[in-house]
């Protein structure tokens, strides 16, 4: 098992009318691989924000390995 932090990201319009991206959460997931993260994720997130659907609140989803010094 390894751990990856997944992100849910949101685009907005900032200031000025500006689309910038918006973090919506970070979790930090252990599991065999990215699919496996980024599932476990979204239903922790869903659980978490109380939605039935991720999508809700994020447009998508980036999934990378924990960057942890050895």
């Amino acid at each position: 098992m390894s751990i990856y932090v997944v992100r849910f990201m949101k685009n907005v319009l900032g200031e000025y009318g500006r689309q910038s991206e918006v973090c919506q959460g970070t979790l930090e997931i252990d599991a065999a691989d990215e699919d496996e993260a980024r599932e476990q994720a979204k239903a922790k997130f869903c659980k978490d924000q109380a939605l039935h659907h991720w999508s809700l609140h994020a447009d998508r989803i980036h999934v990378k390995p924990a960057d942890f010094p050895s």
